[in-house]
């Protein structure tokens, strides 16, 4: 009876002794933005299947949310002192990152970063390198994942049926908008018969494309809002001058009725959407995803092979992928670069696994096929995945590969988190909408938008 005992608890203590291990495994926290596609998603969970078979004291606990959820469920973490170790979400860079990183909320990752810094594309890593208030400095406090600048699309067959061809668009600036606005629009409705726009502007106070949209524009006229220091540069009258030929510029479609009366209430996806019905010729757009669409339609094995023709048809026949037209002053168009930005918290229960995952996922053999797996929506960070035959064989493609390599510029919230505040409020689309839905001046409502940047930013 005594023997059987000892063995008993020498077999349990053996159990204990074997389960140990697994007891001391380290469960990461890491919330993620759900992919658009699928091929993402395939791309992260292989990834983090790699990450745990070569760290097997690490275990992922992964959850992922929709793109409109992230902030909200992330700020709720934070407010409770729960955050996830590692968060990751497309909308991060334009909404919190920097202000994260200014209130002191972010661990400094440069011990990560440092030691790869060549492999980066530089301004896309720039955009990570980041101000505390707490402690004054700068410093990585975010990682870089991919990154997206604004793109024309339209229609091959509706410009035909205008009586156009591609080589008669122009490439001035006056010149280019006017030319789908009074030249393709009344000729199309008159060939047709039908009611389509010759543009689609995304004007809507809800929409990140009305903002990225129309700060393309004011990049058009080299203007500056903000000094490298952060110090706000809208006293200056040329600054003032050059935000109302950009404003009046991107209002005048609407003026001139070349925009669908609802473009001022459009939300993301309504000008994808409307240019995917064809009532719209063109229009201007931060990723590919409308092309993108037809290319993920055109190889879904659940659609019939019919719709998958058109979407063939589509993407590689109809649809063209372009550059914006030269600046008015007549230099090419350097485009501004959205890096998106993943984040260490500075509460984080995990952050030497933490570092260790990020540290992997940066790595090109792991970074590429998720960035890939999104069709051409993103570009890669990394000068080796952007020099990959992926962007090359592909005319979309390619036109985004054409306009990154041109060189790009970062946004204003980089070197003054406060313009994060201004693009929340979407103080660009509330201008707009003064002047269209309130018959307000440009120079007036320009002024308007002035004060409200100087009362936020300064």
């Amino acid at each position: 009876m005594q023997m059987k005992t000892w063995i008993t608890g020498a077999m349990v203590g053996a159990g204990l002794a074997l389960a140990a291990p697994a007891m001391a495994q380290t469960k990461l926290t890491v919330w993620w933005v759900k992919g658009f596609y699928q091929a993402e998603d395939t791309a992260l969970f292989e990834a983090i299947k790699k990450f745990e078979a070569k760290n097997k004291d690490i275990k992922i606990e992964l959850s992922q949310y929709p793109i409109q959820d992230m902030i909200p469920k992330t700020v709720a973490a934070l407010d409770s002192n729960a955050p996830p170790d590692v968060a990751y979400a497309d909308v991060y860079d334009f909404q919190v990152t920097a202000k994260w990183a200014y209130d002191g909320k972010l661990e400094d990752i440069s011990s990560v970063i440092d030691p790869m810094r060549a492999k980066f594309e530089p301004n896309a890593l720039s955009t990570t390198f980041l101000l505390n208030n707490a402690d004054g400095k700068r410093a990585y406090y975010a990682f870089p994942i991919k990154q997206q600048t604004m793109h024309i699309q339209y229609w091959k067959d509706m410009l035909a049926d205008a009586g156009f061809k591609e080589s008669d668009i122009p490439k001035d600036w006056k010149g280019y908008w006017s030319f789908w606005c009074e030249k393709v629009q009344p000729a199309y409705r008159q060939k047709t018969g039908q009611r389509g726009f010759g543009t689609g502007f995304p004007m809507g106070v809800d929409s990140s494309d009305s903002f990225y949209s129309f700060l393309t524009f004011m990049d058009a006229y080299n203007v500056k809002l903000v000094s490298d220091s952060g110090k706000l540069l809208v006293d200056d009258p040329a600054v003032r001058q050059g935000l109302i030929n950009a404003m009046t510029d991107y209002t005048y479609v609407y003026g001139k009725s070349c925009t669908p009366p609802s473009s001022t209430s459009w939300k993301d996806p309504d000008n994808n959407v409307a240019f995917h019905n064809k009532t719209t010729v063109m229009t201007h757009n931060a990723t590919i995803s409308i092309a993108a669409k037809w290319l993920d339609d055109m190889n879904n094995a659940t659609l019939t092979e019919a719709q998958r023709a058109t979407a063939k048809a589509n993407y590689t026949e109809k649809i063209a992928t372009a550059g914006f037209p030269n600046k008015p002053d007549g230099s090419k168009m350097v485009y501004r670069a959205a890096v998106k930005t993943g984040v260490i918290f500075k509460d984080a229960k995990n952050k030497a696994a933490a570092k260790k995952f990020v540290a992997f996922m940066l790595d090109d053999a792991n970074l590429q096929p998720y960035v890939e797996g999104s069709l051409g929506r993103w570009f890669p960070v990394t000068k080796a995945a952007q020099q990959s035959p992926f962007w090359k064989g592909d005319p979309h493609r390619l036109a985004v590969y054409n306009q990154f390599m041109n060189g790009t510029t970062p946004f204003e919230f980089t070197k003054n988190y406060k313009f994060t505040v201004l693009n929340n409020e979407n103080v660009w689309a509330k201008a707009m909408n003064r002047i269209l839905n309130e018959k307000v001046p440009v120079d007036r409502a320009v002024d308007e938008m002035i004060a409200r940047i100087k009362t936020v930013a300064n």
